[in-house]
């Protein structure tokens, strides 16, 4: 089968979408990995809405892993302001290491849990 790295990455967001679904008290927390920047969203997907975002582009870490950690730690901010203490994460069809898995432990480390 000859698929682009993109399709093969849309059909594992797909697999994960099937199982993985945020409501209003426990958001889904998805992650999205540019070339230049990392995004994250914790969304209720009940009512299709985007409660708390940030991403990499202000981030003032050094390394793109710091940046990510930093990420992750605002997200945990902007949901304890909103009054969430538990997500479920949607890691968007990306593996589970490097600045992701970084943004996930930033997550934690703010307070949130899995």
């Amino acid at each position: 089968m000859n698929t682009s790295k993109t399709m093969q990455r849309t059909r594992r967001h797909a697999r994960i979408r099937a199982r993985v679904s945020g409501t209003a008290e426990k958001p889904r927390l998805a992650v999205f990995r540019s070339n230049r920047a990392l995004y994250a969203q914790l969304i209720d997907d009940v009512t299709g809405k985007t409660l708390v975002s940030a991403d990499t582009r202000k981030a003032k870490g050094a390394t793109p892993t710091e940046r990510a950690t930093e990420v992750g730690t605002a997200i945990a901010e902007g949901a304890k302001k909103a009054g969430i203490t538990t997500i479920v994460f949607d890691r968007g069809g990306f593996k589970y290491q490097g600045n992701i898995a970084a943004l996930a432990d930033g997550a934690r480390n703010g307070g949130l849990t899995f």
